[in-house]
């Protein structure tokens, strides 16, 4: 008998395609409609989390070629990469667009107009849908994706906007929701004063954690926490563990990490703390390996380490370069939830050749850090799979 799986239902076939592993779920996302539906629903996503080690996918947009546009995906399971189809880029950008991605989506932010657009990322170019516009233009801002009921909301914090070489302070602190059931926005209080100086969103990471959204200062080590149910930020704090010159915060499964370069009577060295979420105290969890972190380099400069990014998700975290010329070389440490014992591993090099690209950001799925420079070359760094 012919099977026919156009008369399974929605829910059965979710249920078989959760049990493919991602890199099938990837390809089975490019089979039909109903299935690219199915796997690019939270439900789906909820199913795939528990059982699925996260992926780590660089996608690198050129705004003048975009026939040089490149994505990877880097499978920890089987330890290699696979190149991806460029459709899941945007159409191509204006030049004031900032290109972010959190949460399984990306998004486009345009500072002149206030326009904000998204688009899961396995629906491609064609799934792309324009919010009503932010109260505030927006360049470089924060965003998080968390879940209110059955659907996912979006938070944009901060976002510098130039206007004749002028920075907009007011803009560069505000909040905005939106919910997608009511196609509205909501204004949120702004992020405290104490993020306005030398705090450009920039040199900010997030990460969502236990229903808050948190903003951390990567060279200023300022942190505080917007609780997503009652809409208040936390008092701003500092979190600066001895000698750390940089950091990154981020939300893996049952703790908040914060991994950062130090600077030791030995020389430099690349560590992880465990953090409490409600005191912001913390405790060291482990340190790379000497080898791993100087293998993520090929110079001596002493300003080598400055591009350095962090994103993590689950029981994974993964460090690496972000300089173009390096071809994004990169490690990864997998946290054991139990007793967080870390293994570390330097992940194999991007299958070449690599282009170079224009905008760079930095995302998880749970931990939205993001970084967005409009001078630079530019990678996009997801995780996946989500919540």
């Amino acid at each position: 008998m012919e099977s026919n799986w156009n008369s399974l239902s929605s829910d059965l076939t979710e249920l078989i395609l959760s049990y493919l592993p991602i890199r099938s779920i990837i390809v089975a996302s490019a089979v039909c409609k109903v299935w690219r539906s199915v796997v690019t629903q939270s439900s789906f996503s909820a199913r795939v989390s528990p059982t699925k080690k996260p992926w780590f996918f660089i996608c690198g947009q050129n705004n003048i070629f975009p026939k040089n546009n490149q994505a990877f995906g880097f499978d920890p399971e089987s330890n290699e990469w696979i190149r991806l189809p460029t459709t899941l880029f945007p159409p191509r950008p204006a030049q004031d667009e900032s290109f972010i991605g959190s949460g399984g989506f990306f998004f486009m932010t345009t500072s002149s107009t206030s326009k904000f657009s998204y688009a899961p990322v396995l629906k491609g170019r064609s799934s792309w849908r324009e919010t009503p516009p932010l109260r505030f233009s927006r360049c470089n801002p924060l965003v998080g994706v968390f879940t209110a009921g059955s659907r996912s909301k979006f938070i944009v914090v901060g976002g510098v906007r130039f206007i004749d070489g002028l920075v907009g302070i007011e803009d560069r602190l505000a909040v905005e929701i939106y919910d997608p059931d009511l196609n509205s926005w909501e204004l949120c209080p702004p992020l405290p004063a104490g993020f306005r100086s030398r705090n450009s969103t920039q040199w900010l990471t997030s990460a969502l954690f236990k229903g808050k959204f948190f903003v951390f200062g990567i060279y200023s080590c300022f942190v505080s926490s917007f609780d997503l149910n009652r809409r208040l930020w936390s008092g701003v704090q500092t979190l600066r563990p001895p000698g750390v010159s940089f950091s990154f915060l981020i939300a893996c499964r049952d703790q908040l990490v914060l991994a950062g370069l130090c600077n030791t009577p030995s020389g430099q060295s690349f560590n992880l703390w465990r953090v409490d979420d409600r005191t912001m105290e913390f405790s060291e969890i482990d340190i790379m390996p000497q080898e791993l972190l100087y293998c993520l380099f090929d110079s001596d400069e002493d300003d080598k380490f400055a591009s350095l990014k962090c994103v993590g998700l689950g029981d994974l975290i993964y460090v690496f370069n972000e300089e173009p010329h390096k071809k994004y070389p990169a490690c990864v440490c997998e946290i054991n939830g139990q007793d967080s014992r870390c293994k570390w591993k330097k992940v194999p090099d991007l299958p070449g050749p690599v282009n170079r690209f224009h905008k760079e950001a930095g995302f998880g799925r749970k931990s939205a850090s993001g970084r967005h420079s409009l001078h630079g070359p530019t990678m996009m760094h997801l995780l996946y799979p989500p919540r």
